[in-house]
């Protein structure tokens, strides 16, 4: 137990926080689809308490995910939109007759969480890690007490299993899965491993063998199974870094306690052909993505083929231990923070892309407690719950309408490559990216439900039940918010009329949530599309250090 948890610990031990503590809604996992699910319950009357089990609240909407992945803006509606409007506030966004701001920084947007949790009265309580293996106790098909490793017990009459990993549903014996459905189960088009990967690929020959014929590091022997075959491999993990390029502001790129010089080789690989193909330096766009927000700020992320993504190194997180997690976790935070400072100081990346590297670095006023790193690893996947409906590539693509309908997504199919090998040439290749456009589509009530066997008590808006590729798309935060705004009034309706989740009433769900701003239809107007048809005309050609589209 590392001393944090302990001090916790030794401190529940010695208060009466150890007690039995008794709530109507119990939400564990303070995402931003938990902090939802909180403020949802307790807005509708629940006691209600949001167990986190680190330090922070908003998970990846404030732990670098800070260029929101929107989609389509006006599908987001309910307490999704409400905290994006309250973030506008912030900025004075009503300046502009744009009273909505989608890309923020994460101090401002944890503030707005915590404001919001505390205006809803509901009871926050941080370090509070579900205890592992035996941490849930159920009577029949509910659940009834969650233990936490600290000592302190909570009892509810409803839960929510709002975390990225689904420890609480998995200890409650809810179905679950992990990795890639092959593309018969569902009939899935996109399904299992991809035959092509035009994205994030690299597209002239890197040679990926050392001096011995062995595989280099970050790379792995190939070739992949046969295209569409189901596997266990999940789409890779990353840090969503927070950067400035106000020297004021700005503390010089970490080097990690981990530093490996030998697993960049790839990159110095790949960096020296990018020079060979293209007669130029890349630029720093090139190898991370850019996006600013506020204040002197940008949201980095990976671009290209070699970048933040670690690719196939997060396979045993999504069932690992604790102590697995915590291993996998730091050995993200080495290679990410080993790229950019290779980036910044070796000898073998181009001299002007390394004077661009050099003008970013972490912004001091951001994460002042974890050394300006963000404070959440980009799970971008773990466990899915197999629930009362799976959601799969057709509702996505087709079948764009449900009757049970509590909000909609339209982020393409966006799925990150999974695993890197070596080809038949010998050179380096990525498999698994997915980038699919979608049409607005209406997300069901039913993917928040377990099979009412196995709990009839229990929400779970994140590790919600759908298959590899629709969850590649409702996978986004604003849709976490979404399913947990949904959650927290279903709660509300089970607790009163005494039924399970199950059985709430849809038609009533529906009438509420569209009282409180959710959006069930897709509506563009020819002013809306006048304004992209203009965005798109005014989008800088060439080679461009940003990425604008929002």
């Amino acid at each position: 137990m590392n001393p944090i948890r302990l001090l916790a610990a030794l401190a529940c031990l010695a208060s009466s926080l150890c007690a039995q503590q008794n709530f109507d809604l119990v939400v564990y996992g303070g995402t931003a689809g938990g902090v939802m699910t909180a403020i949802s319950g307790a807005r509708h009357g629940l006691k209600t308490v949001l167990l986190e089990p680190r330090t922070h609240v908003g998970g990846m909407a404030t732990g670098g995910l800070s260029r929101t992945d929107a989609g389509a803006r006006e599908v987001i509606g309910g307490l999704a939109l409400e905290f994006y409007y309250r973030v506008g506030n912030r900025y004075e966004m009503r300046r502009y007759k744009n009273p909505v701001a989608w890309f923020y920084e994460p101090k401002v947007g944890e503030s707005v969480m915590l404001e919001m949790l505390k205006e809803a009265g509901v009871t926050l309580l941080f370090n509070h890690r579900l205890r592992e293996k035996t941490g849930v106790t159920k009577n029949g098909n509910q659940v009834v007490e969650i233990a936490m490793e600290n000592g302190a017990r909570f009892r509810g009459k409803v839960f929510a299993d709002c975390s990225y990993e689904g420890d609480l549903m998995a200890q409650a014996k809810v179905t679950y899965t992990v990795g890639r459905e092959g593309s018969a189960q569902y009939g899935e088009s996109l399904a299992g491993v991809r035959d092509r990967t035009p994205y994030h690929q690299f597209m002239f020959d890197v040679p990926a063998l050392d001096a011995s014929g062995k595989p280099l590091p970050e790379v792995e022997p190939g070739p992949p199974i046969a295209p569409g075959t189901a596997d266990k491999r999940v789409q890779a993990y990353n840090f969503r870094i927070i950067t400035t390029n106000v020297a004021a502001n700005r503390v010089a790129w970490p080097r990690p306690k981990n530093y490996d010089v030998k697993r960049y080789e790839l990159l110095a690989r790949y960096l020296d052909a990018f020079v060979k193909n293209k007669g130029r330096s890349p630029v720093f766009h090139e190898v991370t993505l850019i996006a600013p927000i506020p204040n002197g700020k940008a949201d980095f992320n990976n671009n290209g083929p070699f970048s933040t993504d670690y690719i196939g190194k997060n396979y045993d997180y999504p069932d690992g231990s604790y102590a697995t997690r915590e291993r996998i976790w730091q050995d993200h935070v080495d290679y990410v923070q080993g790229f950019y400072y290779f980036l910044a100081n070796d000898a073998r990346v181009p001299k002007d892309l390394q004077k661009e590297v050099n003008e970013w670095g972490l912004p001091r006023d951001e994460y002042v407690d974890s050394a300006h790193w963000p404070h959440q690893l980009y799970v971008r996947e773990a466990r899915r719950m197999v629930g009362v409906y799976v959601a799969s590539q057709k509702d996505l693509q087709t079948d764009l309408r449900k009757p049970d309908v509590i909000g909609m997504g339209s982020y393409n199919s966006d799925s990150h490559n999974v695993q890197r090998f070596v080809n038949a040439k010998g050179m380096a290749e990525n498999e698994g990216d997915m980038q699919v456009a979608v049409k607005p589509y209406q997300i069901p009530f039913s993917i928040l439900l377990p099979k009412k066997e196995q709990a009839s008590n229990l929400f779970v808006p994140v590790c919600f039940s759908a298959s590899h590729v629709a969850y590649s798309s409702l996978r986004m935060e604003p849709q976490y918010m979404i399913l947990g705004h949904a959650a927290g009034v279903a709660a509300a309706m089970a607790i009163k009329g005494g039924m399970a989740v199950q059985d709430v009433s849809v038609p009533e769900l529906q009438k509420i949530l569209k009282s409180e701003a959710a959006v069930f239809e897709y509506v563009r107007t020819q002013q809306q599309d006048a304004f992209d048809m203009i965005h798109r005309k005014m989008q800088p050609k060439g080679v461009g250090r940003f990425n604008w589209e929002y």
